[in-house]
């Protein structure tokens, strides 16, 4: 299938933006990118042909951290600091079982489409036993809803009883997390230039997982040929215990077990020093910035400005739908500007710099920077065309109108040349039918946790 875009303003990411050009795709890549109308192709007489003036036409975005169970479990200790919004969704979500996660998952997953995504990642780390297979059911919904998916298979093995702040039930022995983690890759994981599924290692958190499943994690990752992904420095509350447990920052305690390199990137890192900054800068070591789910626990704001000086890749993520209620992907571009300018002055970050975070920036951290993130002649077509016209056309930018105030729509979404939301509507898959089993799903989680509750 060809598929000849016309009459846009291009925003590549890479080269100079260019205010009315063209972009062809044939099969899955893209072929031409330019000025003016689109040069004559080989099958044009039978190419789908959309006319995208008054559009802006930007790579898709990529989200590099979700946590897409969390779906079932939105509005819930709404008002908590992050270790006491855990301590009462951790009972809650042990009940889970493979129905809720793919309900939940769908839903995430479309929400996400219908905002921009392309490719997202999803950090499932929970695994209460005798609930079904949860890992492929979210994988199964990613093929439904037809994004590129980076499913990051996580673990715990430090529960309360040993110190650790989640239930015991919920936590896995570390030779069971090993196997299972093995598996998942050996199963899923895709590294073809193509690939729609690659599969990450991630355990949990320094609070919540042993130092030797840290140090066999990097290890089982590296042996793999996979990449790393874990949270760190999210709260002062974690530089505290890994202070007074550890003896270390978070990120020191990182070094200290292998867990730095450009195969690694972290989430959220709001609490960093200098050193640790300069430390991550040095190593390659990448990180998912989450500012809505940051601001919702009321974690901080992270230094991006100062990360990007540094060097450090980074990337943006919508976090779970826990943490981050409804949040769009798109979203999250005016969330990383207005909460930098916010921290250091109005220059701190623009909205060009925000679209390379959402895009470019996030295929970095997956390794995908070569396939991904920019609209380049040879690599994939992940494709989003946004609408600029009407009310947004006020604004005489079209990036500052996608990424200032509110997001305007989606009137095409392509991955791979696929077309996954059409006006606006999801229509790789039936959309109301996928918002109906994410409700269901947050249904059935209540009801399974009622005795929590």
């Amino acid at each position: 299938m060809t598929v000849i875009i016309e009459g846009a303003y291009l925003a590549p990411v890479v080269g100079a933006e260019i205010p009315d050009g063209h972009l062809v795709i044939e099969g899955d890549r893209i072929t031409a990118i330019g000025a003016g109308p689109a040069p004559i192709v080989a099958g044009a007489d039978r190419a789908e042909r959309i006319d995208a003036r008054g559009c802006l036409v930007t790579p898709g975005l990529v989200n590099t951290h979700h946590h897409l169970y969390q779906w079932a479990s939105q509005g819930l200790a709404k008002d908590d600091t992050l270790f006491d919004w855990l301590v009462t969704l951790y009972p809650i979500w042990a009940r889970m079982d493979a129905e809720v996660v793919s309900g939940a998952a769908a839903a995430g997953l479309g929400w996400l489409a219908r905002s921009g995504a392309t490719t997202t990642t999803d950090h499932h780390y929970i695994f209460p036993k005798g609930r079904g297979d949860l890992f492929a059911a979210e994988i199964d919904a990613a093929r439904r809803i037809g994004v590129r998916f980076h499913p990051c298979r996580g673990s715990m093995d430090r529960g309360r009883s040993d110190g650790g702040l989640p239930p015991d039930e919920v936590v896995e022995s570390l030779d069971d997390i090993l196997e299972a983690t093995a598996a998942a890759i050996d199963a899923y994981h895709d590294d073809s230039f193509s690939s729609m599924l690659r599969i990450a290692v991630a355990p949990c958190s320094p609070f919540s997982v042993s130092k030797d499943l840290l140090v066999e994690s990097a290890g089982l990752a590296r042996a793999k040929g996979v990449r790393l992904h874990t949270h760190l420095a999210e709260t002062l509350d974690e530089e505290e215990y890994c202070r007074e447990q550890l003896n270390r920052t978070p990120v020191e305690y990182m070094e200290q077990v292998g867990w730095l390199g450009d195969d690694v990137w972290f989430a959220h890192t709001v609490h960093l020093s200098d050193f640790d900054i300069a430390t991550m800068a040095d190593t390659g070591t990448g990180t998912a910035h989450c500012p809505s789910s940051n601001a919702r626990l009321g974690a901080g704001i992270a230094r991006v400005r100062d990360l990007l000086g540094a060097g450090v890749p980074v990337g943006l993520g919508v976090d779970g739908a826990a943490s981050a209620e409804m949040v769009p992907m798109v979203g999250e571009l005016r969330q990383a500007v207005y909460l930098q300018r916010a921290r250091y002055g109005p220059s701190a970050l623009t909205a060009r710099q925000a679209l390379e975070l959402g895009t470019l920036g996030g295929a970095r951290l997956l390794g995908r920077q070569n396939e991904i993130g920019s609209l380049e002649v040879g690599k994939l077509a992940d494709v989003a065309v946004w609408r600029v016209d009407g009310f947004h056309a006020a604004v005489c930018d079209p990036m500052v109108a996608l990424v200032h105030g509110q997001s305007p729509p989606l009137a095409r979404l392509l991955v791979g040349g696929r077309t996954v939301v059409a006006d606006d509507v999801l229509v790789s898959a039936p959309q109301q039918e996928i918002a109906e089993a994410g409700a269901a799903a947050g249904r059935r989680l209540m009801e399974l946790a009622k005795e929590v509750l």
